[in-house]
């Protein structure tokens, strides 16, 4: 079977349809989301819409919970913070319902093979592992969970390793990619090979960049979007 992953959409509705674009072309026979639907960017509900309208399974990320719950707010300064509030101004209580309910994991088997997938570390979204780490921490995932995948999202990185005769992969960023290069990132797996193949997709900034200026979001998003790094100074 072939599965489409995608992770940290960051409320980037274009971004999002490009991706989705790109994997029905490829025929991907299912998709998975791993978290991070809202945050920074300027369309959090239409991206939750645009979810729900595919039916596609996702788990929640960070951003999603911080969104949702009324948590102590804990952001440093800047971008981040910036932009929490106002994506929570924006979703109706359905919307944030939504994102309370989502769970912290993905589990199934695909024939005999078994994935697991996190937005970031298992149990804790906002943590994140290093995937060129120890490849003993991995392995004894991949055994605690009896997993031969583990999908993690929540780097914006998009990066595949094999782990013993496992895989563990993030499949990067739909919405806010850090590869340096700008564009969508999502991942095409494999699950009877565990062969592993990324794409970058263009998509249309103009929409993107004139939603931002309109609500007043961080200039700064824009550098990050036509880049694909986000700036030290930002």
């Amino acid at each position: 079977m072939r599965l489409g992953v995608i992770s940290d959409i960051h409320a980037n509705l274009p971004a999002l349809e490009a991706v989705l674009e790109a994997l029905r072309e490829e025929g991907v026979d299912e998709v998975l989301v791993l978290g991070d639907l809202v945050g920074y960017g300027p369309h959090p509900k239409q991206v939750i819409h645009k979810i729900w309208k595919e039916g596609l399974p996702a788990i929640a990320g960070a951003w999603d919970l911080r969104v949702a719950y009324p948590l102590p707010d804990t952001l440093p300064e800047g971008v981040g913070k910036e932009t929490l509030a106002w994506t929570r101004s924006q979703l109706s209580e359905r919307e944030l319902a939504y994102l309370r309910s989502l769970r912290l994991s993905h589990r199934k088997a695909y024939g005999e093979r078994r994935l697991v997938g996190f937005h970031g570390k298992p149990g804790k979204p906002e943590e994140h592992l290093d995937l060129l780490g120890p490849a003993k921490d991995f392995l004894e995932l991949l055994s605690h969970y009896r997993a031969d995948l583990l999908l993690l999202g929540g780097r914006h990185l998009p990066l595949a390793r094999r782990v013993g005769a496992g895989l563990v992969a993030d499949p990067g960023s739909v919405g806010l990619s850090l590869s340096g290069e700008p564009g969508a990132d999502a991942l095409i797996l494999d699950t009877d090979t565990l062969e592993a193949r990324f794409l970058k997709v263009p998509y249309d900034l103009g929409p993107v960049l004139f939603d931002l200026k309109a609500w007043g979001l961080p200039t700064v998003l824009e550098r990050v979007y036509r880049t694909g790094r986000f700036p030290k100074e930002g």
